[in-house]
């Protein structure tokens, strides 16, 4: 079907090609995209040290993804507006990983998890977005929201301790134990940052919102750090040591140098031990990792082709996704997927192709060699207020709500169930156990869609046949037999084979016969033969038909026959008296 090539299409440079080249790409289309770019890659800059921060490593690893993989996905992949970089979805398997293995582990985990994302596409798993239901999205994205707004509690209120614990609710008392312990002063730059970033909106003006509360935040922190009462910046937080030996406080002002993933740093600086135990982690962590990255890409892929009236190939993007990410760590840069604010800010910006999410990476890379000294005063307190945001943003909260108010109760249950895993435990669980048991109890409405009706006495046939003879009974079966719903029906009809000499049984309204569904009518015929009940199977459509042939289902004298119609056998048992 042509309206769904989209999701089978496979190819590099898919949207590249298709909008610069496929169609006619000139001056005009190509300052929109600039535009575009420079109003993204203004945006991205701090949202990339935020989220680097929150992911457990330095904020210019968050840049050097946002630069790196910023311009490689959009030149790769298969959507034409998806804005690339690091996310909030993914500092809930990062962190854990820069906690224990470090930058270095963080890395390699990413490069896998790109070989992964390369596998899918090669595999065509692309089009596999339509089987994930709206609850699980719904569940698992606002459960990763609330566990990014619980781990910027710290530098919002400025507590003083070292390090988090592993799981969720120790976190979380660890906190409420320290919150009657917070630093005013940075709670003052934290609220100031927010109220600036919740009322900046309604002054309707084309400035985003988090430049000027950031801004704002900065300044207020200036005034207390000048008045003896030290607030956190990334330049108090983050030191480096470049390649002279010289020491520096902040980001480096320099371009992002190549370096083998596996040689970086482990979680106490030292190298890396490697062995079988730490692969099998990373590994699960990529496995983790690329499964959220495809359904992040896709999905705001999906959300971008609403907006534009475009479409996407999911499984270029995949392709294109997984090539940038086995890249970009040897460059230091963390994972990366699409960015739906990111990308939905540069369609509103004007934006014409994928030429746009490539001058927002360039712009990150100006940004970063020339405004590294400016970036380091940028308070703590103030990224975490920003990634308060951001958490609330992604929750989708207005959504989960609306499906709470109006879905029926297993949806309910599904978006719980996710959304519940995801804080307690990770976001790979919650996924899996969405979908499944999504899956069951979608299998179980089915099911019960499924049911036999009495047709013995039919007020619709000719008065010869209305009235089938006495020891016949005629029944209808409506709904698909699959394995969940054919035990019951057959169970059902069953009964009868003891007490019943002849049934009739119209298969006109099964629109499939599955294996189970092919066990259970086996057992009914067994039970028939037996008994000495005999059995007609009358109005077999096409899937059933094929099935039964498939099985090798052949009429046995005495208990098994087979009529085109109900109306034919009726008329023949009839006829037969």
């Amino acid at each position: 079907m042509p309206h769904r090539a989209h999701l089978f299409s496979l190819r590099i440079a898919h949207a590249f090609r298709e909008a610069c080249f496929s169609e006619t790409y000139g001056a005009a289309r190509f300052t929109r995209d600039l535009l575009a770019g420079i109003t993204v890659g203004i945006i991205a800059i701090p949202l990339a040290m935020a989220l680097a921060i929150a992911s457990g490593v330095a904020p210019q690893y968050g840049l050097y993804t946002a630069i790196i993989a910023g311009f490689l996905i959009p030149l790769l992949g298969g959507s034409r507006f998806s804005i690339s970089g690091p996310t909030a979805a993914f500092v809930v398997i990062l962190y854990p990983i820069a906690q224990k293995y470090g930058l270095g582990g963080l890395l390699v985990a990413s490069v896998m998890a790109g070989g992964i994302l390369v596998v899918m596409a090669l595999l065509r798993l692309g089009r596999l977005i339509e089987y994930i239901p709206e609850a699980v999205t719904l569940g698992f994205t606002a459960g990763i929201a609330v566990v990014i707004a619980t781990l910027q509690i710290k530098d919002f209120f400025g507590l003083q301790f070292d390090s988090m614990p592993e799981h969720y609710l120790e976190k979380l008392w660890l906190l409420v134990q320290n919150l009657p312990d917070f630093y005013w002063p940075s709670f003052v730059v934290a609220a100031a940052t927010l109220v600036i970033m919740l009322l900046w909106p309604l002054l309707k003006l084309p400035v985003p919102p988090h430049l000027p509360a950031l801004i704002v935040g900065t300044l207020v922190a200036l005034v207390f750090n000048q008045s003896g009462f030290s607030v956190d910046t990334i330049g108090s937080r983050f030191s480096y040591t470049l390649a002279d030996g010289t020491t520096g406080f902040g980001i480096p002002p320099q371009l992002p140098q190549f370096e083998w993933p596996w040689l970086q740093a482990g979680a106490q600086g030292e190298a890396i031990q490697w062995n079988s135990r730490v692969v099998q982690d990373l590994l699960a962590a990529a496995f983790a990792i690329a499964m959220l990255g495809a359904i992040e890409s896709l999905l705001c892929a999906v959300v971008l082709d609403g907006m534009s009236g475009k479409r996407h190939s999911a499984n270029s993007e995949l392709l294109g996704q997984g090539i940038a990410n086995i890249i970009t760590p040897f460059f230091g840069g963390i994972t990366a997927t699409a960015a739906l604010a990111r990308s939905a800010a540069s369609i509103k910006a004007g934006a014409e192709s994928p030429v746009a999410g490539m001058i927002h990476a360039l712009v990150v890379l100006l940004g970063l060699v020339a405004l590294a000294p400016l970036l380091a005063y940028l308070p703590m307190p103030a990224m975490a207020a920003l990634l308060v945001m951001v958490a609330w943003g992604m929750s989708e909260a207005h959504k989960a709500v609306h499906l709470i108010k109006t879905a029926p109760r297993g949806d309910i249950w599904v978006f719980i169930t996710c959304f519940a895993l995801t804080v307690l435990f990770d976001m790979v669980i919650a996924i899996t156990a969405g979908i499944v048991l999504a899956a069951l109890l979608f299998m179980k409405e089915i099911a019960a869609m499924t049911h036999v009706d009495d047709v013995t006495v039919d007020e619709n046939a000719t008065d010869e046949t209305k009235q089938l003879p006495e020891n016949w009974r005629a029944f209808s079966i409506s709904g698909p037999l699959f394995f969940a719903a054919a035990d019951r029906v057959f169970g059902e009809l069953s009964t009868l084979c003891t007490v019943q000499q002849h049934i009739i049984l119209s298969l006109k309204e099964v629109s499939l016969l599955d294996a189970g569904g092919l066990s259970a009518l086996n057992k009914l015929i067994a039970k028939c033969e037996k008994n000495n009940t005999e059995l007609i199977l009358t109005d077999i459509p096409k899937q059933p038909l094929s099935t039964l042939a498939h099985a090798n289902i052949k009429p046995i004298k005495g208990v098994l026959r087979f009529y085109l119609t109900l109306g034919e056998a009726r008329r023949v048992v009839v006829e037969g008296h």
